[in-house]
């Protein structure tokens, strides 16, 4: 678990937060450029030194100023990745990914090498490599030096759409197999819908709000800091097949479900996570046959609360996942709504985007 409780000024910048992460999984900080991403990462790498507070990651104080605490960057077991890869430029990709490691051969090279899809690039300078092959490389490196947690600042940044989607897919693949938290620094919210289960949303140097991402994204209050993200749900699925025909792609849901999407270029077996804007959610109390929306999942009410004037803001299960629907009031009241009921859910292929 990290804990940062830190009060800094910088020129005519404040920070003053207070936030505690999981110690596992993704935690992304989120916000604006000039909201206090970087400046929090870099005070917990040990980078700058904050005013006033303490850090803490696992129960090991690197940071507490009312006792004097400081440990420096090299003794915090912490892998960092920057935007720019930082690779020595005279040292062959190996000896960029060994240098300065606790592990010198076998396996564990083997395996973090495999999984970041870099031997090809064993024997290269850096100056051969693409950005998307340099910043796996500089993941390479830091994972290899067995860290108690990975930095990640905005890894993705300058990277064109083709080579930032390869990269996303390793660190996607990264955050599966490799059991170590992650803190991920970003602006951008497609990215933190792809990789992040818990989110910080900064502005200005202040938390607005941390939670798990699935929940700050069905609250309506949330859209103006998600990049104008509309409120929605977040489906866990995997790639059933591909239809080339229809150029359509079938998902399965944990409950045995399934979803169809506009034809999506992931390999069967593949997991992903399908955002669902909560107003494409069209409830029925039986399945609409004569309809051209193709997805229909059976959900149970969970929860139903009053929206805006007029309206309902509807929870729907599907197994253990949460579907959000807003209807109108005059809709409920027709359909005899009640949390335990079992209706239909329907969503349009086209509102979904993996």
């Amino acid at each position: 678990m990290l804990e940062m409780c830190l009060k800094h000024r910088q020129g005519g910048f404040d920070v003053d937060v207070d936030i505690t992460t999981p110690g596992s999984g993704v935690t992304a900080l989120f916000g604006h450029s000039g909201s206090g991403k970087t400046t929090l990462l870099r005070m917990l790498a040990g980078l700058d030194r904050p005013d006033q507070g303490r850090v803490v990651l696992n129960e090991r104080t690197f940071v507490d100023t009312g006792r004097g605490i400081f440990i420096p960057p090299h003794q915090r077991r912490l892998g960092v990745v920057f935007q720019e890869a930082r690779l020595f430029p005279h040292y062959r990709v190996r000896s960029n990914l060994t240098y300065a490691r606790r592990i010198t051969r076998g396996e564990a090279f083997d395996r973090i090498v495999s999984l970041l899809g870099i031997e090809a690039l064993l024997d290269r300078m850096p100056g051969a490599l693409s950005g998307g092959e340099a910043r796996r490389v500089a993941i390479g490196r830091a994972l290899l030096a067995e860290p108690d947690m990975l930095l990640m600042d905005e890894p993705l940044t300058g990277l064109d759409g083709a080579r930032k989607q390869e990269l996303l897919d390793y660190i996607l693949r990264l955050t599966r197999e490799i059991d170590l938290p992650i803190l991920f620094v970003s602006h951008d919210p497609e990215e933190l819908m792809a990789v992040a289960e818990q989110l910080v949303v900064l502005d200005q140097g202040h938390v607005v709000a941390s939670d798990r991402l699935e929940t700050l994204l069905s609250r309506g209050d949330m859209t103006p800091w998600l990049g104008g993200f509309e409120a929605s749900s977040l489906l866990k699925a995997q790639v059933c097949s591909h239809d080339h025909h229809y150029h359509a792609t079938q998902l399965i849901l944990g409950d045995g479900q399934r979803l169809t999407l506009p034809l999506l270029d992931r390999p069967e077996g593949s997991v992903l996570r399908v955002r669902v804007r909560r107003r494409e959610v069209a409830i029925a109390l039986s399945s609409q046959r004569d309809s051209s929306v193709r997805n229909q999942l059976e959900a149970v009410v969970s929860a139903i609360t009053p929206g805006a004037p007029g309206t309902l803001e509807v929870t729907l299960a599907l197994g253990e996942q949460s579907l959000s629907s807003r209807i109108t009031l005059e809709a409920g009241e027709a359909l005899g709504l009640k949390p335990g009921m079992t209706v239909i859910a329907l969503i349009r292929s086209v509102s979904l985007a993996g």
